[in-house]
């Protein structure tokens, strides 16, 4: 068995030099103030937003009920993720906008004082949020799609500042 090693010239940051998965030693990185925003959109029949927006789903406040899901997803991260390196979290938010009649964007901000970034806290976030809104809505809507899971935007590091391309401000 080859000993790990940080020494890689792929680029990919969890390949170490024999190919093999392993987690990035952060231990000389110093520690900054970093933020990610990622999102998700959730496709539904009309009647099911109407549901959503009115509150007339058996299972109870949806939104209310997915922004928690979504920030226990943010805290339990590198539960899932294999190679994530726990954080301690200092801040998630999770937003909902509505886009139309039958859209919905699940909008997911994580935000850390760290040696490594929060893009995979917010992700898993805005996914588990997004998740959470089938699972409420199932029962009257099972055509439910969940899509554009995306990085928006992420700041601090050594990389800087990354906005997507037409995300905006948000």
């Amino acid at each position: 068995m080859a000993v790990p090693s940080t020494d890689d010239d792929s680029g990919l940051t969890h390949i170490n030099a024999a190919g093999e998965a392993n987690m990035v030693d952060v231990s000389a990185k110093a520690e900054s103030s970093r933020v990610a925003l990622a999102q998700a959109v959730l496709t539904m029949a009309p009647e099911t937003m109407a549901a959503i927006r009115q509150n007339k789903l058996a299972k109870g406040e949806v939104l209310a009920v997915a922004r928690v899901a979504g920030i226990q997803g943010a805290k339990k991260c590198a539960d899932l993720i294999p190679l994530c390196h726990p954080l301690p979290l200092t801040k998630v938010t999770i937003d909902f906008s509505v886009l139309s009649n039958n859209q919905l964007k699940v909008l997911a901000e994580c935000r850390v004082t760290g040696k490594t970034g929060v893009e995979m806290e917010a992700l898993t976030a805005a996914s588990v949020a997004g998740l959470t809104i089938y699972d409420m809505c199932k029962a009257i809507d099972k055509e439910i799609t969940i899509g554009e899971v995306c990085l928006l935007r992420k700041e601090g590091g050594k990389s800087g500042t990354y906005v997507r391309a037409g995300a905006g401000a948000e």
